[in-house]
């Protein structure tokens, strides 16, 4: 201790030093110090300043100063600006005689301890992680779980994942039913939570609704109607009601919907208003329309709804009260809507950029967009009351119509009272009084550009389906002058260049019209049409087929492909199209027999039959299909199965001889050769001049052994020398003319083949592209082995060659006697008829 203790010498003055100062805390002449001033003005004046603690080593952590024995250190200050004492050997002597309470300057000593604690009770533990594993923890992971699963199922289902959005609510159930179990064994029953299991059933009912389980979801909603700890759980009667509703029990809805209504409170008027809604509309569903009446009333004086409004004319409508039906439709017309006025998009300063992009951005954003969309609502809502009411609200069509315009024009939707107009036009026409529509159209001629073009577009068609091309044209020039971006203009000038055969001109137009309106389906069928007719068939194909990519279930774009398929002899994309097409017109016999006919190009005859039989049940009067029908009989040699469809086609062309031929020679295949007989006889009453039914009639007498076969054997002798020398008088005749004329005279002999084609197999023309049917009917019915050949309208031999050689020459005077000519001079005679 004796060397700690410093002795004070008397030479020493115990007060000295006292009145000395650092020289850094004189602050007199800084204004004079050019060091000091230097350093503010640069970056060293803003270093950080010097604390009162000194730097320490690593190892012995004492204190850097100057020279040894010195007592002062340098630089060290306190924080009161006195300067600190020193340590010698590392050890802090006290200032005064009495010591501080605890302090010391000696730096990393720790901090403010007074009763020496930190020695014995060492550093502080680390802190204890919670266990996962005890009951709280479990039980706070189990709702976060659940609530994660709710969520999931919530976003499964806006995502339109209908099963995975119910087996996520499913699970929800699964693990709330756990974590109640976990509460009840802990005996927390108060610390339920009973939202966490409303969300849960409520979520689950949702789902399976969505997933059309209704019985289900019915059952689901129940479980918390029934549980009086639910606040407001009476509400999910609507969606118990909507579930009657989808199941068309209209009234159990009803009864679910008055007892949500009754337990909804008046303050919630929206609520409210909307149960009543679906109970007007139940009553709708059951025709009690005075009933629906109440409800929409009470819903129009408390909250008036465009659509309420509209609901209320319909009611009024059935049950035919007009007054109230005028009444109901001006209320219609003042429902607010509560949508901004177009002003408020519009700029007034055309200074102020700041205004500009404001209403840039607000112009087109959604909720603008959810504006339109009400307005439009409105509008087509109006629009059909006027047109269902109109009719029947006074003493005539017309004057019904000018109150429902008279009332348009008073109303804030005064643009609509020329649609209304227009629509009268059109109404006009359904009624097929042109007149009065034509009259109605030629008013807006003189009205606005905007009015004037769909008024004329209307006319022009009007006048296309009158043929009256001519002023058809002119409106369509009027319509394109007042808008020349009027679809409906360049379409119908369109049709009237393809009525006349100008096909490049009306591809123009209708091109045109597309620029103009890439939706407009007219232009783009016609179009295809164009291509079609000027045999651009790649073309064709291609319109056509973005057509039905807009409109899918069309039959007559459907047909059109498959059309041009079957002409760039594409089968296979042909008959798939077909297929389709008669997936939707399966009654069309045109269909039907272009798929009978392309699988019988295939040889595939079973199915050729199918679809011809259907096409025959659908459209009896078909004769080529009635041909094929009966082709096919003879075929399979069930021919008096073909004698049927023979018959029907007789009926329906009695002049055409080649049907009872067919029938006669039905009967002689089948072995049945006086019937047969018969039915020869009975064509040749009607038909003497056919060479064909003679000849047979002969066969048949002959092979019978009959007396009649000598009487009609001299009747086809007398029959074929007439034809002779009327096909000698022919070519006699053509032979005269001209060598300019002999062009024309052969075609005259292929048209006087008539009489000849009568009695051929070739007489029935073919429909629906069944061509060379006839000849191939006609040839199965022959015999390999017959005596005579049917001549054929394909092969005329018009040479006539004189059985008694050539005639002498007239001697050539002035007088032209013409020589009287013997009937039966040339008739050669038989065996059976020279004398013995």
């Amino acid at each position: 201790m004796s060397e700690r203790v410093h002795l004070v010498d008397e030479e020493d003055d115990l007060y000295s030093g006292y009145n000395e100062f650092n020289p850094a805390l004189d602050t007199e002449g800084l204004d004079e110090d050019e060091g000091f001033q230097q350093a503010v003005r640069t970056s060293y004046g803003r270093r950080p300043p010097v604390t009162g603690r000194m730097p320490t080593t690593g190892a012995g952590r004492t204190q850097i100063g100057t020279a040894a024995g010195q007592r002062l250190k340098t630089g060290m200050v306190s924080s009161m600006g006195r300067p600190t004492t020193g340590m010698q050997d590392g050890q802090a002597r006290p200032m005064t005689a009495v010591r501080a309470a605890g302090y010391t300057s000696t730096t990393g000593r720790g901090g403010f301890d007074p009763l020496n604690q930190g020695a014995s009770r060492g550093p502080a533990p680390a802190l204890e992680s919670k266990s996962e594993d005890s009951p709280e923890e479990k039980v706070k992971l189990l709702e976060r779980k659940v609530n994660e699963l709710v969520e999931e199922s919530c976003l499964a289902n806006s995502r339109k994942e209908m099963q995975l959005a119910l087996e996520k609510a499913k699970e929800a159930g699964r693990k709330e039913r756990v974590l109640v179990r976990q509460k009840e064994q802990m005996s927390v029953n108060d610390q339920i939570n009973l939202d966490l299991t409303y969300s849960v059933l409520f979520n689950l009912g949702n789902q399976y609704e969505g997933s059309e389980m209704y019985t289900e979801a019915f059952n689901t909603y129940m479980v918390i109607v029934k549980n009086k700890m639910f606040n407001n759980a009476g509400r999910l009667k609507v969606n118990m009601g909507n579930i009657y509703y989808i199941q068309r029990d209209y009234q159990k809805a009803i009864k679910y919907y008055r007892m949500a209504l009754d337990q909804v409170p008046n303050t919630h008027k929206e609520m409210r208003i909307k149960i009543m809604q679906n109970i007007g509309i139940m009553f709708v569903k059951l025709g009690q329309y005075t009933d629906a009446v109440t409800s929409f009333e009470t819903i129009m004086s408390e909250k008036p709804d465009i659509r309420t409004g509209f609901n209320l004319v319909l009611c009024y409508y059935a049950l035919g009260d007009r007054e109230k039906m005028k009444k109901s439709f001006q209320k219609l017309l003042h429902v607010n809507l509560n949508i901004d006025d177009d002003e408020k998009y519009i700029s007034h300063n055309d200074d102020d950029k700041h205004t500009h992009m404001l209403l840039d951005a607000i112009r087109n954003d959604s909720l603008r967009e959810y504006d339109r969309k009400k307005k439009h609502l409105a509008e087509t809502l109006i629009m059909s009351a006027a047109k269902l009411i109109a009719p029947v609200i006074d003493t005539t069509f017309a004057a019904g119509f000018d109150w429902c315009v008279e009332s348009v024009k008073l109303s804030p939707y005064v643009e609509l009272a020329n649609d209304l107009e227009i629509n009268k036009a059109i109404s006009y026409l359904k009624q097929k009084e042109f007149g009065l529509a034509v009259e109605t159209l030629k008013n807006f001629e003189k009205k606005d550009a905007k009015m004037a073009s769909p008024a004329a577009t209307n006319l022009s068609a009007i006048y296309f389906l009158e043929k009256d091309f001519v002023q058809a044209s002119v409106y369509a020039d009027v319509a394109m002058a007042s808008d020349r971006y009027n679809p409906g203009a360049l379409v119908n000038k369109g049709n009237i260049h393809y009525q006349q055969s100008e096909y490049d001109k009306a591809k123009e137009y209708y091109t045109e019209a597309l620029r103009t309106e890439s939706s407009c389906v007219e232009a783009l069928y016609n179009l295809g049409l164009a291509n079609k007719q000027m045999g651009e068939l790649g073309l064709a194909l291609d319109n056509f087929i973005k057509l039905h990519s807009i409109v899918r279930n069309s039959a007559e774009v459907l047909y059109q492909i498959s059309y041009i398929y079957d002409k760039l002899e594409e089968t296979t994309q042909s008959t798939e199209w077909f297929l389709q097409c008669i997936g939707i017109v399966p009654t069309d016999p045109v269909v039907l027999s272009k798929l009978g006919q392309i699988y019988d190009e295939e040889g595939d005859k079973s199915q050729a039959f199918q679809y011809h039989f259907e096409s025959y049940r659908h459209f009896p009067s078909n004769i080529s299909i009635l041909e094929w029908l009966g082709s096919y009989y003879i075929e399979s040699q069930f021919y008096e199965k073909a004698i049927h469809y023979f018959e029907k086609a007789s009926l329906i062309q009695p002049n055409n001889v080649q049907w009872p031929m067919m029938v006669a020679s039905c009967y002689r295949r089948s072995g049945n050769y006086p019937h047969a007989l018969e039915t020869y006889k009975s064509i040749h009453r009607r038909f003497p001049e056919s060479l064909e039914c003679l000849r047979f009639i002969v066969r048949i007498c002959t092979d019978l052994g009959l007396k009649e076969a000598q009487e009609y054997s001299q009747m086809l002798k007398k029959a074929e020398k007439q034809r002779e020398v009327k096909e000698s008088r022919q070519s006699t005749s053509a032979t005269r003319r001209g060598s300019s004329h002999r062009v024309n005279s052969g075609v005259r002999l292929g048209s006087a083949g008539s009489e000849t084609r009568v009695g051929s197999s070739e007489s029935g023309g073919s429909i629906g592209g069944h061509g060379g049917k006839s000849s191939k009917a006609h040839q199965l019915m022959q015999d390999p082995g017959e005596q005579f050949d049917v001549p054929s309208n394909k092969s005329i031999d018009a040479s006539y060659v004189d059985p008694l050689g050539p005639t002498m020459e007239r001697p050539k005077t002035a007088a032209r006697l013409r020589p009287a000519e013997d009937e039966f001079a040339d008739e050669e005679l038989g065996d059976d008829l020279l004398p013995e």
